[in-house]
């Protein structure tokens, strides 16, 4: 099929294995009008005769094939975040393989409120999928206790990350395969196959020099946000995580600017519960693509209850796109803004001020760290 946005693969297994490195062939991505998508259909199909074979029901039918082909009768081990593109991943190498699955979630004490329990929910009592469920709040703090700087924060948690997998995996046996969630965007900020790195992501520029998995399967690494979403459909995922907020691995570890500690994590966490349940509320949760909140390390003066103050300033970001390379800031209604405000002032502790973060990608990056 054509696939010029994201790379042009000899097949679906080189598509679907990575041993260490990540081989493809780097396309720069543009937004292209609609007018300019005519031109590029009409010179495609009409003068080239080619065929239009790129769609997410021919994708996951051919990927649950190549899953089956490549893995035999061996296990694999997958690590569940939380987010859309590892459930994904997960329920397609379920399709794929069944009980030879084993996923483990991490519970990192990164994670939003009530995530935890709803993911445990969701996949062992929907899907009935082999899922460990372990508690590591306490390792993953005393590891990044003290650091500040966003690309040691990443690499932290990759390294952790697959430090536990590699863990669990002597616990249940001999594991051939890991599974990650890598999406193509993922690939393009960290510079693989580039010049410059953008930021470094924890499944792209986390993964430890000594693996001791053979292989890693990268099911959806050539899809963006709305096609694994599609594919999420496809395979029956429930609507609430087929459109749950994109989320990083790192978790909110990059939503806290500056050292990450369990009383800051709190703060965040009510915070951006808010903005999100008040977005729902007001009926735009499937109308922008990604909103969050970051709680800085700014502090500042202010007055509640009649006393000073001299708290935190929290940063709400909602953003608009098409496929995550790049961004508009959306135009949040001021009367939304405004009850999402008051209830953060008024519901969330150490937070006195609240800021809109109206940058689009470029020059910023959507996430803040």
């Amino acid at each position: 099929g054509i696939r010029g946005s994201s790379g042009l693969s000899a097949g679906p297994e080189e598509n679907l294995i990575q041993s260490k490195g990540i081989s493809r062939l780097n396309i720069p991505v543009i937004q292209v009008d609609k007018p300019d998508k005519d031109t590029v259909k009409n010179f495609l199909f009409t003068t080239c005769n080619c065929s239009d074979t790129w769609n997410m029901k021919t994708f996951t039918e051919n990927t649950i094939k190549s899953i089956k082909d490549v893995v035999g009768d061996k296990k694999v081990l997958c690590g569940l975040s939380g987010g859309v593109d590892s459930s994904v991943a997960a329920v397609l190498l379920h399709k794929a393989i069944g009980k030879q699955l084993t996923c483990i979630f991490v519970d990192h004490g990164l994670l939003r409120k009530y995530e935890a329990s709803q993911v445990e929910q969701v996949f062992r009592n929907k899907f009935d999928i082999n899922l460990i469920k372990v508690d590591a709040e306490d390792r993953f703090l005393g590891k990044l206790k003290g650091v500040r700087d966003p690309e040691k924060k990443r690499k932290i948690i990759g390294e952790e990350f697959i430090r536990v997998f590699e863990e669990e995996a002597k616990k249940i046996g001999e594991v051939d395969f890991l599974v990650q969630g890598t999406i193509y965007p993922d690939i393009i900020e960290s510079g693989i196959g580039s010049k410059g790195v953008i930021k470094s992501h924890h499944n792209v520029g986390g993964l430890p020099e000594n693996i001791e998995f053979k292989e890693i399967i990268e099911p959806i690494k050539n899809l963006f946000k709305d096609e694994v979403r599609k594919v999420g459909e496809e395979l029956g995922i429930p609507s609430d995580i087929v459109w749950r907020q994109p989320f990083p691995g790192p978790g909110l570890a990059v939503r806290i600017i500056g050292e990450i500690t369990k009383g800051k994590l709190d703060i965040l966490r009510d915070a951006d519960y808010i903005f999100r349940d008040e977005i729902a509320k007001a009926g735009l949760d499937r109308e922008i693509s990604q909103y969050f909140a970051v709680l800085t390390d700014m502090r500042s003066v202010g007055v509640k209850d009649g006393e000073r103050t001299y708290d935190y300033t929290l940063a709400l970001r909602a953003v608009k796109t098409r496929d995550f390379m790049t961004a508009d800031w959306v135009r949040i209604p001021y009367d939304v803004l405004g009850e999402i405000v008051y209830r953060i002032i008024n519901e969330v502790s150490h937070v006195n001020r609240v800021v809109y973060d109206i940058t689009a990608k470029p020059p910023a990056t959507i996430e803040w760290e």
